[in-house]
């Protein structure tokens, strides 16, 4: 496929949106695979792999807008007590994305990135990984992150003993531990906090995703299921973000 143009301005008032007004970075909660799977008599593997078209599809409506980073919900820690059978299909799949799209993410200039623990993913699904954000590590378009394996609680844990050890050794006195100094450690140390979370499935949770980095973000929710998530809600949820007025804890202006 030929490289995305970001919108025109006029492209972008015929979808009803402002460049000014958008997000710089949005995670999305891609929930329902398995639900809408069974509502269509599928089994619940075939929503992961009709969800693999809506990523797609988000991902190359993310370049148009010319977004700084898209950050995806693809495996939690929690998601390893499924069955073994709906885990090996999700990182074949997996596996596949990032093989079958490691040519249109440099055709894109995607920079891609993942979060999360790598221990107990396949060493094929890490080779993948790896080779995709070493190809694309000198891109300068969206940042694609696929959160795998992660938890917004283990992501704490991990960064809390880290700064532990640098006490311990002497390299870090307890007294300058600030607010910047955790977000150091925290596996998205180098990405700009979220401005705006969609879900899909009608769920008002997070789920243990981003806890820290989620502190001031907007959160748009859809009933509509992963797989049925088009560009035309994602425009909504954007839309909806640019009439929100964000405070961070002041006063409004008016």
């Amino acid at each position: 496929m030929a490289k995305q143009m970001p919108y025109t301005d006029d492209q972008m008032r015929m979808l009803g949106l402002d460049k000014g007004r958008l997000p710089r970075h949005v995670a999305i909660i891609m929930d329902g695979n398995g639900r809408w799977a069974c509502r269509q008599g599928l089994r619940r593997i075939q929503g992961h792999a009709q969800g693999v078209r809506s990523v797609r599809a988000v991902v190359e409506e993310c370049c148009r807008l010319d977004l700084r980073q898209l950050t995806l919900y693809c495996l939690s820690v929690d998601n390893w007590k499924r069955p073994r059978e709906e885990l090996d299909f999700l990182f074949l799949l997996l596996r596949r994305y990032l093989i079958e799209e490691r040519a249109e993410i440099m055709e894109q200039n995607i920079r891609f990135a993942s979060i999360g623990r790598r221990d107990g993913l396949p060493p094929e699904v890490l080779w993948e990984l790896d080779e995709n954000a070493r190809l694309t590590r000198d891109n300068t378009g969206l940042t694609l992150c696929l959160a795998i394996n992660y938890g917004g609680r283990t992501e704490l844990a991990d960064a809390v003993r880290t700064i532990a050890y640098r006490v311990r050794a002497g390299e870090l006195d307890p007294a300058d531990i600030s607010e910047q100094t955790l977000a150091q450690y925290l596996y998205t140390r180098d990405m700009p906090d979220p401005d705006l979370l969609i879900r899909t499935a009608g769920e008002m949770r997070i789920s243990n995703f981003l806890l820290w980095q989620l502190s001031y973000t907007e959160i748009w929710v859809t009933d509509k299921c992963w797989p049925e998530f088009t560009t035309q809600d994602l425009h909504a949820a954007l839309a909806d973000f640019a009439k929100r007025e964000r405070r961070f804890g002041g006063l409004s202006e008016g």
